[in-house]
């Protein structure tokens, strides 16, 4: 089906014919299964089930049948073997990355990134005794020259948070793959499974905040992995096992229940945020706008080839007057919320130097071109006239 059908429809627990927990009833909307335990059969089912946990349901913490619909459905929109859901972005991030990586080993990254995914990799790896090479990701050259015969992992955001970076997966990929012995990892937060699938295009995981578009209405911290059952498994047992970044039923099903308008919210969100880019591009008041829509965006080119059916909803924008000036902005929204997170159906604005980059030092953000003018815009489904209203006035304050 395509994939607004898919997301309705993929999956859904009332149309199964078999399985242990076949519904007696069948609900329109999947049933929660607001349980941490499970009744078993007898003794070497108990058995089986508790050494082979992803082919039954023994205790919450490993799985339940609204985590099982939820990853069948990732998987299927993502095209993979199977998906893993977690309790939140960086539980998804940090079980997929420990699945790979052993002490001794060295990392690859993007210079550009979310703030506590450059944690996990500066501050907590390195205790572990990884080490890490950051480079501009865009810049595929980098990434091979980065790679030393220890290195286990590539790990590539795109777009990437907050200066919307496109790094072209299937090239680096192509790079990554000539090594034995390295995975691919792919942050496809800001793109959604509705504009990009970085499977299809070579990495070995893709890794979403489910809290943000996948939700899309604030209301459920998640996390989700997608790749082959195998890499999966890994990732399921021991590290989900052992970390216990565990999605409860009632997350998984909420989180359902959002990802059946995601079609038409990235729509919405889509079309707004490139009317939004383009009036900010001409604004006296702005000195730069990162939207990888706009043909001035230097990774424009590479977003037209990845991205399908939009280029999202999140953007980054340079003001004019540094930090006062933002200060002034941003306590004058009237539409725009002053929050952090991002996807959801309302328009955010944060200050991300300040906000999801301070564990980065100045000197770093500013490399990484996340200087102290800079807001981040979380671009809503609002009618899109409200929000250049919104952000006329009050860039007109400064």
């Amino acid at each position: 089906m395509r994939i607004n059908t898919d997301l309705l429809h993929a999956h859904q627990l009332h149309a199964r014919l078999t399985g242990s927990y076949e519904p007696q009833a069948k609900a329109h909307v999947s049933p929660i299964y607001q349980t941490t335990t499970y009744v078993l059969d007898d003794f070497d089912t108990a058995v089986y089930l508790n050494q082979h946990v992803d082919e039954g349901f023994v205790y919450t913490r490993f799985g339940s049948p609204n985590c099982d619909e939820l990853e069948k459905k990732i998987a299927h929109l993502e095209h993979a073997e199977a998906a893993l859901a977690v309790a939140s972005g960086l539980g998804a991030i940090s079980t997929a990355v420990m699945s790979v990586v052993k002490a001794g080993d060295h990392v690859v990254f993007g210079d550009v990134i979310y703030g506590c995914s450059y944690a996990l990799f500066a501050k907590v790896l390195t205790n572990l005794g990884i080490t890490y090479t950051r480079v501009d990701t865009t810049n595929v050259a980098e990434v091979e020259a980065a790679i030393q015969p220890n290195t286990s992992l590539v790990y590539v955001e795109t777009p990437a948070n907050p200066t919307l970076k496109i790094s072209d997966i299937a090239a680096i990929s192509e790079v990554v793959h000539a090594h034995q012995g390295i995975t691919l990892i792919v942050d496809s937060t800001f793109a959604s499974p509705y504009l990009q699938n970085p499977l299809d295009l070579g990495a070995d995981l893709v890794v979403h905040s489910a809290t943000k578009y996948l939700c899309g209405h604030g209301t459920v911290t998640a996390g989700v992995i997608a790749g082959s059952k195998a890499r999966i498994d890994r990732c399921r047992m021991p590290y989900l096992q052992c970390f216990g970044a565990v999605l409860d039923p009632f997350a998984a099903w909420q989180l359902m229940q959002g990802m059946k308008t995601l079609g038409v919210r990235m729509e919405r969100h889509c079309q707004n945020a490139m009317k939004v880019a383009e009036f900010l591009e001409q604004h006296p008041k702005v000195d730069r706008v990162y939207y990888p829509g706009l043909p001035s965006h230097p990774t424009h080119e590479i977003a037209k080839k990845q991205m399908h059916g939009g280029f999202g909803g999140m953007m980054s924008v340079d003001i004019k007057g540094g930090m006062d000036a933002v200060r002034t902005v941003m306590n004058n929204m009237k539409v725009f919320s002053l929050a952090t997170s991002l996807g959801n159906v309302d328009s955010l604005i944060q200050h991300s130097p300040s906000m999801s980059h301070f564990d980065m030092t100045p000197e770093e953000r500013y490399a990484a071109s996340i200087f102290d003018g800079q807001v981040r815009l979380s671009i809503g489904i609002e009618d899109v006239e409200d929000l250049i209203e919104d952000l006329d006035q009050a860039l007109a304050l400064i």
